[in-house]
């Protein structure tokens, strides 16, 4: 569409913490680790990833009036993304704590988002917004969203693409009704199982005949290491990430993808193509320890050349 589309986010914008084990997670028991924080989010994410991928940005969120807030906002500034922010001053900014293992992988989380429950439905029908979406080539979302504030931002996108971040399966259900009107949803496999419908054990070819349906032309399923699947009206592709070169933190990759495919769609590319994109940005997320990884042209084109061809798959070839 364009060499520098601009791209508005709507959604998540807050503190992420993470706590890592040193070793052998014990349940019910103190356990030796360290504790990290930076500022993430998955429309804040998927955003910074889509502008290191040529796109410009301005994120419209919601957050308190604390010094959370305000690691939020030189987050922005930093990144290079316009700051179109409501700021509650009496309120506390919203918060993701995870724990994970020692290899990286996610043993439970606590995501504290009162805030967005409590300001978005409002702030979401504000004129800044109106105009805001108004100016932009394409907007993406997450469903931090509660689900009012959702459905009316579809409406408000209509005519231009519109990009969602599914983010947990419990709120990927709030999605559900407004399918026909996302250009492309980003999903995990738990989350695209809680909004189609479909057993767990199904095929993912008829969690796909599912959530099509319903109404959603296109999206995009990951599963950790295993393949990361992809339609659209022309067909069903798979493709086989590839293997960290180093594991570091999981949290933050399915983000990255969705912003880096997100940027590569609207430049033209098709949905094969820009799934790669997305995947080699996921891996880089894999390899560093900060929400968003830091990389340079070269660091990308790197990764990229590892990631393969996707290969088109048909009904029956998922087991």
């Amino acid at each position: 569409m364009t060499a520098q589309p601009r791209i508005l986010a709507v959604g998540g914008a807050h503190i992420d913490r993470r706590g890592q084990m040193s070793g052998a997670f014990v349940p019910g028991a103190s356990n030796p680790g360290t504790m990290r924080e930076d500022v993430g989010g998955g429309a804040f994410n998927a955003l910074r990833s889509a502008v290191r991928r040529g796109a410009t940005g301005a994120l419209f969120s919601v957050r308190g009036g604390d010094a959370a807030g305000d690691a939020v906002a030189q987050a922005l500034a930093l990144s290079g993304i316009a700051d179109l922010s409501a700021v509650f001053l009496d309120r506390a900014t919203a918060s993701y704590t995870a724990l994970l293992d020692r290899e990286g992988e996610v043993i439970a989380a606590l995501a504290d988002m009162g805030l967005y429950e409590l300001a978005f439905p409002k702030q979401i029908t504000r004129s800044k917004l109106r105009e805001a979406v108004a100016g932009a080539d394409a907007v993406l979302c997450d469903a931090n969203l509660p689900a009012a504030a959702l459905a009316r931002l579809t409406q408000l996108a209509t005519g231009r693409p519109l990009f969602a971040v599914a983010i947990s399966p419990a709120k990927a259900i709030r999605l559900a009704g407004l399918l026909a009107g996302i250009s492309c949803l980003f999903m995990n496999r738990r989350e695209a199982v809680a909004l189609s419908g479909a057993a767990a054990e199904e095929d993912v070819c008829a969690t796909v005949r599912r959530l099509r349906e319903s109404g959603l032309a296109r999206g995009v399923i990951t599963a950790g290491a295993a393949p990361v699947v992809a339609f659209d009206d022309c067909g069903i592709v798979s493709l086989a990430p590839p293997a960290p070169r180093r594991l570091a933190d999981v949290t933050g990759a399915g983000d990255a993808l969705a912003g880096a495919a997100a940027a590569a769609l609207m430049s033209g590319l098709p949905l094969g193509a820009a799934i790669r994109e997305g995947v080699a940005a996921a891996t880089l997320a894999i390899e560093c320890r900060s929400s968003v990884p830091d990389f340079s042209p070269a660091d990308f084109a790197e990764a990229l050349a590892l990631v393969p061809e996707p290969e088109e798959i048909h009904a029956g070839d998922q087991g």
